[in-house]
């Protein structure tokens, strides 16, 4: 879909993923959604609520997520 957002958990990336990340992460997915790189003034406020619920939610999910197997296999957080 967006091929600029990149994976965010172990081992893809060798570190946990920095909140600057996550809401990189989320900006591209919410322009992509709708469609917009920057949304018109009037918009501004539900594409900004819009990208702080999508890096909440992609920050639970790492958080949440057990990475099995491999040697450095541990807890996503």
């Amino acid at each position: 879909m967006c091929r600029s957002i990149k994976t965010l958990r172990p081992p893809v990336l060798a570190e946990e993923a920095t909140e600057d990340e996550i809401r990189a992460a989320a900006l591209q997915y919410v322009r992509k959604v709708s469609g917009f790189r920057a949304p018109a003034a009037h918009n501004q406020e539900v594409f900004d609520r819009a990208v702080e619920a999508v890096a909440d939610a992609t920050a639970e999910l790492l958080a949440d997520l057990e990475i099995r197997g491999g040697a450095g296999a541990r807890r996503a957080s």
